[in-house]
């Protein structure tokens, strides 16, 4: 057991085996619990991931300000998690949310809005 997975143990939570890039990040795919539809695509750390069991909103590391940010801090746009599932092979995840207004940045209810 790892470090981050003892402490989310400690923290009341039983981790299963996740599989963590090299940058210690997986993906989670944030989907609304109530339509099915795909709302946005982020990364998750050890850290974002015990946020976000412990406030029940999602939590995600930025790759490109190398910060932890929550999910609607600014916009008001919050997630409110209804389940958290992981893939077979232990390296995706999927966030079953309650949204608070839109996922994407743009306005827009979805960030996978615009089709090829």
């Amino acid at each position: 057991m790892t470090k981050d997975e003892r402490r989310m143990t400690n923290s009341g939570y039983r981790m299963p085996d996740l599989k963590w890039d090299e940058r210690g990040l997986i993906p989670a795919v944030v989907q609304d619990a109530e339509t099915g539809q795909v709302l946005m695509l982020a990364y998750m750390n050890a850290e974002s991931l015990r946020l976000t069991l412990e406030t029940g909103e999602t939590w995600f590391w930025s790759r490109s300000r190398g910060e932890l940010w929550h999910k609607g801090a600014t916009s008001g746009n919050t997630q409110h998690v209804v389940e958290i599932r992981y893939d077979c092979d232990g390296d995706t995840l999927l966030v079953r949310v309650a949204p608070a207004g839109p996922a994407c940045h743009t306005g827009e209810v979805s960030c996978f809005y615009r089709a090829l």
